[in-house]
């Protein structure tokens, strides 16, 4: 992939912020660290234009298609990710790909991308460096937000839970429609971005789809099946992949129906917090595999229910273990906006 870096030139200071990159010909400043995970670090940045231009007419506004991606304060977000070998290159350069199918409003855009060489140095071993450039969203993920929620003990309406798990859907029904279809491979809380809105359930964004691979599969040998569990270890997340993921039979056909597994397990977390299979690992001989495969949920104990029961079912008939019976993105998205209906405030 012909990826460029003209005129770089980068100083990081976390701490401090400060520092200026150029990705490709435009020009942003540090501010700040915004995270970190393995060989990656995300910045958030500032676009620098001249004092002749304003920020709506800067460089990024002449590079992306849609305005609305575009920040009225020139702040973004970046990604830089260390890459030591032609592997994790490759993987990369997937990841920039596979982001540029997708144009939805509830899947996070890849606005600008660089690779560059770098020459290794006694910090580090890494050859490559990739910079991806992505809308910040400052109210960060559902992850964080059960955390800040939990010390409140607080929760979602259930009015917010189901507007929240219907965007997930509207981008994953974008994803899985495509020809061929692709799977996120890696639905979680900790890649949907919450942006909150005034008088409004907020705004829901899918992200991260370094392990977005066309969906459907077939599986024709017990060595494709173990190479399928491999991958699936390496980039589904454990609480939330999918029993054939786990055990995958030596003859099968695994398609997009392992997000909607993955979905259940999110809309799950949306109302509780957690997986609903996480329980496992806190027992003392508990296994996280066996109560997934099994599909035994275990829903949090307590006088009144929470949510409506018929959340617990909606979750319950996502997580169907045989993945021929489970719903397809379809019947979820017609489910949820009959539940939306009739729960709606």
């Amino acid at each position: 992939m012909g990826c460029t870096f003209s005129g770089f030139n980068a100083m990081y200071d976390a701490a401090n912020g400060g520092g200026d990159i150029w990705i490709n010909d435009i020009r942003f400043k540090i501010v700040r660290q915004l995270g970190e995970g393995g060989f990656a670090y995300v910045y958030l940045v500032k676009e620098v234009t001249s004092d002749s231009s304003s920020i709506s007419a800067g460089g990024l506004a002449k590079k992306v298609k849609d305005p609305s991606h575009l920040s009225d304060d020139g702040t973004y977000a970046m990604k830089k990710v260390l890459i030591q070998n032609n592997e994790q290159l490759e993987l990369v350069r997937e990841e920039i790909r596979v982001s540029s199918l997708f144009s939805h409003r509830n899947l996070l855009p890849l606005l600008d991308h660089a690779i560059i060489s770098v020459k290794p140095t006694q910090e580090g071993s890494w050859n490559h460096e990739a910079y991806l450039l992505f809308p910040v969203h400052l109210d960060g993920t559902l992850l964080d937000n059960f955390k800040a929620m939990s010390a409140k003990n607080d929760f979602f309406s259930t009015s917010d839970v189901l507007q929240i798990f219907r965007q997930l859907c509207a981008g994953l029904e974008h994803m899985h429609s495509l020809e061929p279809p692709y799977a996120h491979n890696d639905v979680k809380p900790g890649n949907v971005l919450l942006t909150h809105r005034k008088g409004e359930s907020p705004l829901a964004i899918l992200m991260d789809f370094g392990s977005a691979r066309p969906a459907r599969r077939q599986i024709r040998s017990r060595s494709e099946a173990l190479q399928l569990q491999e991958w699936a270890s390496e980039h589904c997340a454990a609480p939330f992949r999918a029993p054939e993921l786990w055990d995958c039979p030596s003859h099968a056909d695994v398609d997009e129906r392992t997000d909607i597994w993955a979905l259940g397990c999110t809309l799950y977390a949306i109302m509780y917090g957690v997986s609903p299979f996480e329980y496992a690992l806190g027992e003392s001989g508990g296994s996280l595999q066996l109560a997934i495969v099994n599909a035994q949920i275990k829903w949090p104990a307590g006088p009144k229910l929470q949510y409506p029961e018929a959340l617990h079912q909606f979750v319950t008939w996502m997580l169907q273990p045989q993945p021929s019976v489970r719903p397809c993105i379809d019947d979820i998205i017609f489910h949820v906006d009959k539940l939306i209906s009739k729960f709606s405030q």
